[in-house]
């Protein structure tokens, strides 16, 4: 053995190189190239974003997908709010994923929207998932990745509130064309859109607009716009930004019942299908 490695790479070399002159090893052979992952066959990637948690970002992203798909497109829900996870209640899930091995599938729901959430890799729905920030973003990017997502005209990401870990890595490592920022009529909410749009900004992602969610309710008896908190600023706040308002949702009984019976899916938004024929024609679907 000693005469061999003489005649061709030391001792502490032998083993970390790809060939070396003279060695009968052939470390190429021995460690071969893990082969590169074929990317998702997903044509448009949508990020739903807010600065701060509350104000109906899941709402928002599970409406935007059911008006996508409804106009026709192959949409998958990615339910990247890993340790707040509701997009499988609102859509109805209670089936868990599954995997071959190699590959895990999503769910799918009636209307054929595949979904995939931390939830439906739990034992229970009301398992806590306390994990740190950076197993969290390791999660989301694999649900990303390593899913059988089949082949999608849009995805649509809810992501989890601020500008921590996760959204950074979603920035980073998942390909998105476009987000849609989320926020509500608070005064104090006008700085945390800026921070989430500055982010976006940052990292080179185009903002496609804004939706106010909870922007007024509607008197059942007398049909008077009421405006619960205060006065909206959003339209300053867009034409600062040089953003478009993509739709000022009001406070909708209706939608919230259906959401928790997880019918989602039987939601009328007018609103809200304005707002998803705007960003399809932003991101060219």
């Amino acid at each position: 053995m000693s005469e061999e490695l003489k005649q061709g790479c030391a001792p502490s070399e032998c083993g970390t190189k790809p060939a070396c002159a003279g060695c009968s090893h052939n470390h190429s052979a021995e460690q071969p190239a893990e082969p590169a992952k074929e990317p998702p066959k997903v044509r448009k990637v949508i990020g739903v974003v807010s600065g701060k948690g509350g104000v109906g970002k899941s709402l928002v992203s599970g409406e935007l997908a059911v008006m996508l798909s409804r106009m026709g497109y192959r949409v998958g829900v990615l339910d990247a709010d890993i340790t707040g996870p509701s997009i499988p209640k609102m859509f109805g899930i209670h089936d868990k994923a599954y995997g071959d091995g190699e590959h895990i599938f999503p769910a799918e729901t009636p209307g054929g929207i595949r979904v995939m959430s931390i939830n439906l890799l739990l034992e229970s729905d009301d398992s806590p998932v306390i994990w740190r920030g950076p197993v969290i973003a390791g999660a989301v990017k694999q649900f990303f990745e390593d899913v059988s997502w089949g082949e999608l005209d849009v995805m649509v990401i809810d992501m989890p509130p601020g500008t921590g870990d996760v959204p950074l890595t979603v920035f980073q490592s998942i390909p998105l064309d476009g987000v849609v920022v989320v926020s509500t009529p608070q005064d104090l909410v006008g700085m945390i859109v800026r921070k989430a749009v500055n982010m976006a900004s940052m990292m080179n992602i185009p903002v496609l607009g804004l939706i106010e969610n909870m922007a007024y309710a509607v008197c059942p008896d007398c049909g008077k716009r009421i405006e619960l908190f205060g006065q909206s600023h959003i339209a300053k706040e867009a034409a600062e930004l040089s953003l478009p308002v993509l739709a000022q949702l009001p406070f909708d009984p209706k939608a919230a019942a259906l959401c928790d019976a997880g019918d989602i899916e039987s939601v009328e938004n007018p609103l809200m299908a304005d707002a998803a024929a705007a960003v399809a024609g932003q991101v060219k679907l």
